[in-house]
């Protein structure tokens, strides 16, 4: 039978499998390997398969003799009794990696830059150690057209990024400190992951829920934040910039490769990328480009009883709550024309029947999106506020600029890392 030295993974779904003597032991139903990112050498480990008896077993790789056109034929007639399971840091092709979103950056085929394309098929090939590598991928990128058509690309394994490796079990001291992060404040946990060694960060992420694992990206300094979020698979790194405030997944895309952010910006959805598109228009020392693009905003026809409850939404930041934004439809942002804004001290000296448009407050002018920070904060000296509207030159509500992200911008950038009180002991620290 002729070998074989390099095939694509699909190409051996289903392939029967003989032992040395020729007879037939079962069916390859899928490969085992194990991913390393940066494009160095992954290896395939083993195949899956499914025994005359239905039970899926592994088989090494070093035991396979040959792949042929029809067939594969092993070198040993050993076969394992147990049922596959996947050990930590194995993933299987078509299980686990197939379907995949990652990002493409080779030269030979500029047309896939910046666009997410999907795993369709590995290639692997064998080496002089008698080794199967992972050598080539094949991928589809979006539809195009009204018959959405797909284009088909092939392209070298170090060129693809965004497949990160399975996480291993997280070791006992780990998920200690996983469990006490979910009991800590986000800053205080980002103070503590920036401590942490890389391959220990890389694997406490792993295990955050992706919620908490926002929260505390928002707190990390810039290049921390970039760090974190190109170690995760891409579409998990598109799942955290969702949950991440519009404004600080503006910043932290502002961070990255410009391939890298376009494909994320694509795997978001739709709604949450367009805002987050349309703060990284705005410049960086801007009102605009500190803004957030989800204060609290409501029609005039809202009542003070219905304001209250969305001012207790959990979700809302302190500062956000302290304004209610009134628009002309529609609400979201950019909104109808603004009309004013009115204080929660003032919703709750008002009877809940009473509608917000009556309430605004008439001497509270707006920001503009292309005040500098200076101005922002000379209109927070002078109001006395924590939040103030932003608007653009037609009168339409763009966003909210919150005193706390005018001060993360105005400090010093390695603020975070000098801590609370520079130079100072930690009162913990003292305490002990």
């Amino acid at each position: 039978m002729a070998s074989i030295s390099r095939v694509y993974v699909g190409r051996l779904a289903g392939m029967p499998v003989r032992n040395p003597d020729g007879d037939p032991i079962g069916r390859i139903r899928d490969v085992v390997v194990r991913l390393r990112a940066g494009g160095a050498a992954s290896p395939a480990l083993g195949l899956v398969i499914q025994m005359t008896d239905k039970r899926r077993v592994f088989m090494p790789m070093l035991r396979v003799a040959s792949f042929g056109p029809q067939e594969a034929l092993l070198g040993s007639g050993q076969v394992s009794v147990r049922q596959f399971r996947a050990r930590p840091g194995e993933q299987t092709v078509l299980g686990d990696v197939v379907g995949a979103k990652v990002r493409v950056d080779d030269p030979e085929l500029p047309g896939l830059h910046g666009v997410p394309q999907e795993v369709t098929d590995l290639e692997l090939e064998r080496t002089r150690t008698r080794d199967w590598v992972i050598t080539r991928v094949a991928v589809l990128g979006p539809k195009r057209g009204l018959r959405g058509r797909r284009e088909l690309a092939v392209v070298p394994w170090s060129h693809v990024h965004g497949l990160a490796p399975a996480g291993e079990a997280p070791a006992a001291a780990d998920a200690e400190l996983i469990a006490a992060f979910h009991e800590m404040h986000p800053a205080d946990v980002a103070t503590r992951m920036a401590d942490l060694a890389p391959a220990r960060r890389r694997r406490v992420a792993a295990g955050i829920d992706d919620e908490l694992l926002a929260d505390i990206i928002q707190e990390l300094p810039d290049d921390d934040q970039a760090e974190v979020i190109e170690e995760l698979a891409i579409e998990r790194a598109a799942d955290i910039l969702e949950e991440m405030d519009p404004d600080d997944a503006a910043d932290l895309l502002h961070e990255l490769d410009g391939d890298r952010a376009d494909v994320l910006l694509e795997l978001m959805a739709p709604e949450e990328s367009k805002a987050v598109r349309r703060l990284m228009t705005f410049d960086a020392d801007s009102v605009g480009g500190l803004m957030t693009s989800d204060p609290l905003i409501l029609q005039p026809t809202t009542t003070v009883a219905e304001a209250l409850a969305r001012a207790r939404d959990p979700e809302l930041p302190t500062s956000l709550a302290s304004l209610v934004f009134v628009v002309r439809p529609p609400t979201a942002t950019p909104t109808g024309r603004y009309l004013g804004c009115v204080h929660l001290q003032k919703l709750l000296r008002e009877p809940p029947s009473t509608q917000i448009g009556g309430m605004l407050d008439p001497d509270l002018p707006p920001l503009y999106a292309e005040d500098h920070y200076d101005t922002a904060a000379r209109y927070f000296a002078t109001y006395n506020l924590v939040a103030g509207p932003v608007i653009d030159d037609q009168g339409h509500l763009l966003g909210a600029l919150s005193v706390d992200d005018l001060l993360d911008h105005m400090l010093p950038e390695d603020w975070r890392e000098q801590g609370l009180r520079p130079g100072a002991a930690d009162p913990a620290e003292v305490a002990r």
